[in-house]
């Protein structure tokens, strides 16, 4: 690629509401057909300012898509078993089809042990290990929102993944690890790299297709990106900053995402699009 030439960036905004759209239908659908829409349980623990904005937005636009939401409050002295006991007892509600236990939750609750109280069929954050291990074994269940949403992209952009050698910068249990095994899925070569890894440079200039996910600005350098590579930034900055050099970047990739707009939406169409089908899953109605 010349110096002139810039990379293609890839609309999550565009695409995320195609999905969204999409959700929307089936969710009236739900409506007309079941006389009960759709329902989201968003449960948050204390008053983190960004939490407490990431649900509002969240909240937002599942009106907006015919989903309802119940959201629970839960004061910061909240224990690991008060939270538990909310969980399943939401778990067990037929009025929800789907939770979303907004983290993190504090140092003093056991997340682990707080996601695993989630029932994998309301599950529509892939946090629990079964979903997991559903999406390590392609397996039907729900996958991690950030993760799926990559997937997404990657599949509206057309990227053939069999063959190529994937590098997934990150390994967080929501969305670096589920992003490697959803790319193994698909036949890709994968990678894990993360903060112990001895030259993350020299691995970065291997990868077709690179993933960033450590919440580092700026971490992956521009002019370690393989020419023609296909560069996801999933990593979100104060001041709108990727993981990754953008301006440099762009000048060797194909594809890149732009942050915001690029993975940020999707992960949110995801957990719309996921809660909707849960609840056609325990309504018991087919998709369409």
């Amino acid at each position: 690629m010349s110096a002139a030439q810039t990379a293609q960036l890839m609309d999550g905004t565009g695409l995320a509401h195609r999905i969204i759209e999409e959700a929307a239908a089936k969710a009236a659908e739900i409506s007309r057909r079941g006389g009960t829409s759709p329902c989201l349980a968003t449960v948050l623990v204390g008053e983190d300012p960004a939490s407490v904005t990431y649900v509002s937005m969240k909240r937002a636009r599942c009106a907006k898509a015919g989903i309802q939401s119940r959201h629970i409050a839960l004061p910061a002295t909240t224990t690991t078993a008060e939270l538990i006991d909310t969980l399943a007892g939401l778990s067990g509600d037929p009025d929800v089809h789907g939770i979303l236990l907004q983290h993190p939750c504090g140092p003093h609750i056991d997340e682990r042990a707080a996601f695993e109280a989630i029932a994998p069929e309301k599950d529509v954050d892939g946090v629990t290990t079964h979903s997991f291990a559903a999406m390590s074994f392609a397996l039907p269940g729900f996958v991690s929102c950030t993760p799926g949403g990559i997937m997404r992209l990657l599949e509206a952009y057309d990227v053939e993944l069999a063959g190529k050698h994937a590098v997934v910068v990150g390994r967080s249990a929501i969305l670096g690890k589920p992003a490697g095994m959803l790319l193994l899925a698909r036949n890709a070569t994968v990678t894990y790299c993360h903060s112990r890894t001895a030259d993350l440079s020299a691995v970065v200039r291997e990868a077709d297709v690179l993933v960033a996910a450590v919440g580092r600005p700026r971490l992956i350098r521009g002019e370690d990106v393989k020419p023609d590579a296909v560069v996801i930034d999933a990593g979100y900055n104060p001041g709108n900053v990727g993981d990754v050099d953008f301006d440099t970047a762009r000048t060797r990739a194909r594809l890149i995402t732009p942050v915001p707009g690029g993975v940020g939406p999707m992960t949110i169409a995801v957990l719309l699009a996921q809660t909707v089908d849960a609840a056609a899953n325990q309504l018991g109605f087919q998709h369409h």
